[in-house]
């Protein structure tokens, strides 16, 4: 699930996709056969082993599947509810709590040594691999060499491949490791390079080994939330009540201020406390301002290195709030909330490129270029600055962009 550069990065809260992105225009040239026999002797040249290439040959097999999964044209909207509520929803709270239970020594001690509470790590647990249930059916090598070859990504997948080698090289995984179809293994499903740079020896066998072994898949994740810059003992993300005339601009993720400010505007807990205290906090609204809203602290940024898809690192910070006891999410509001449908998206992307606003491509998805440019549009023609896109702004742009003032 994880696949940050892939699967869901560049996906905004309200856009999930099932492949990474519309169709590609690239076309593959030269046989597979013949650019596997040169990675090979790059990797030699790179210091990985005769052995450990001799290993791996068999594995990496080429699979058009792969090409075919990671082409996906298939691209589907859902809202930040509906999308939590499906990915926390049925046993997840339950078992990741009986999870929390069952391996409490464990986590007491990860904690010690890291700084990273158990919900947060069982979150991403389990929304990652079911708890260590499923981590995928594909032969990893063969998945990552096959996308390393194709014309999409090379240059990120042949750093994977290499990787991956060395983890080999290391003696942390077999060359026949099944993992997902984008080649991220382990419980955390972590991409080789993340493997390679994050994973610990915490059960101390002599191994890093993010398949078998709880205490260092656990662990690992642990390490790897601390280098994207996790902090002790803070908080990572609250629910809250806005008021209706609140600077709906100043809800952006890039936007931060001391939790004193919020409350001097009214801003409220949704459940216990609001501190007005210093603690920087920027404020989410995954659905605009009809919707859920969260105050983000500092430690959300470890969840945003972690998957930079809007969605997902918002639904995983939430289920470990859950985790650690918080309710279940208010609903009511996004009742009113009409998500735009993908062509819409598309629509609203050419409106605007056509008034001046830089999104990148027309694709149907929110991603955080055309999220800025609706925040920027919503000002311009006096909508409140939510940045969620709406078919109110579509009229608006379609009519030329009627100027008001913002709210």
């Amino acid at each position: 699930m994880r696949n940050t550069a892939l699967k869901l990065a560049a996906a905004m809260l309200g856009t999930m996709l099932a492949g990474p992105a519309l169709a590609a225009s690239c076309q593959n040239t030269g046989s597979y056969e013949r650019w596997l026999e040169t990675f090979k002797k790059d990797a030699a040249a790179q210091g990985i082993s005769a052995r450990v290439i001799a290993e791996a040959a068999p594995q990496m097999i080429f699979d058009a599947a792969i090409v075919r999964r990671d082409r996906a044209q298939s691209v589907f909207n859902q809202t930040f509810l509906q999308f939590s509520d499906r990915m926390v929803g049925g046993g997840r709270i339950p078992n990741g709590l009986a999870k929390i239970k069952q391996h409490a020594a464990l986590f007491a001690k990860i904690e010690a040594q890291f700084g990273v509470p158990a919900p947060v790590l069982v979150a991403f647990w389990g929304l990652e691999s079911d708890f260590g249930a499923s981590f995928g059916k594909y032969k990893a090598l063969s998945a990552i060499a096959t996308l390393a070859y194709d014309c999409r990504r090379p240059d990120f997948f042949r750093t994977q491949l290499f990787d991956a080698l060395r983890i080999i090289e290391r003696g942390d995984q077999p060359a026949d490791v099944i993992g997902d179809w984008a080649g991220e293994y382990g419980g955390m499903q972590f991409t080789a390079s993340d493997y390679l740079k994050n994973a610990v020896d915490f059960d101390g066998d002599g191994r890093r080994d993010l398949v078998n072994s709880i205490p260092d898949t656990l662990a690992s994740a642990a390490n790897f939330l601390v280098s994207l810059g996790w902090q002790r003992g803070q908080p990572w993300l609250q629910e809250v009540r806005v008021p209706q005339n609140l600077a709906w601009d100043q809800a952006d993720l890039t936007i931060k201020h001391p939790r004193s400010q919020w409350v001097a505007w009214g801003v409220t807990a949704a459940h216990g406390t609001l501190p007005s205290d210093t603690l920087p906090a920027s404020m989410i609204l995954p659905m605009g301002r009809h919707g859920p809203a969260f105050l983000a602290y500092p430690n959300f940024q470890a969840f945003l290195g972690w998957n930079a898809a809007y969605v997902y690192s918002t639904t995983v910070a939430y289920f470990a709030t859950r985790l650690a006891g918080a309710p279940t999410v208010d609903h009511s509001g996004a009742t009113t909330v009409v998500t735009l449908t993908t062509p819409q998206v598309m629509d609203l992307q050419s409106l605007l490129i056509k008034h001046g606003y830089e999104i990148g491509e027309v694709d149907g998805k929110v991603g955080s270029g055309t999220r800025a440019a609706v925040k920027k549009a919503q000002i311009k023609v006096g909508l409140p600055a939510d940045s969620y896109p709406s078919a109110e702004l579509i009229e608006r742009l379609s009519r030329g962009g009627t100027s008001g003032a913002s709210r």
